[in-house]
């Protein structure tokens, strides 16, 4: 499910921790955040548990969204979304 790193130009434009909430709120976080993001930015977003895993990404890429790639974190996975 890992998609390609982030290239040293693809560093973070804006950062999202959503750890702490739970479906649907993790991608209506998310949403938000990318709706205030311009195309072209990159946004990391830390959650934790498997349906954000499979929802967040999936739902980015469905509104037209890069995931630039999923990886591990300790409890957590950081996933990378650059704004189409």
């Amino acid at each position: 499910m890992k998609a390609a790193d982030p290239t040293p130009t693809e560093t973070p434009t804006e950062t999202i921790d959503i750890t702490g909430e739970v479906c649907p709120m993790t991608f209506v976080r998310t949403k938000l955040k990318l709706e205030r993001m311009q195309p072209g930015e990159v946004l990391s977003v830390r959650l934790r548990g498997e349906e954000p895993l499979r929802n967040v990404p999936r739902a980015a890429r469905d509104e037209g969204h890069i995931i630039l790639g999923i990886v591990p974190d300790g409890n957590d996975h950081i996933v990378t979304i650059r704004h189409r």
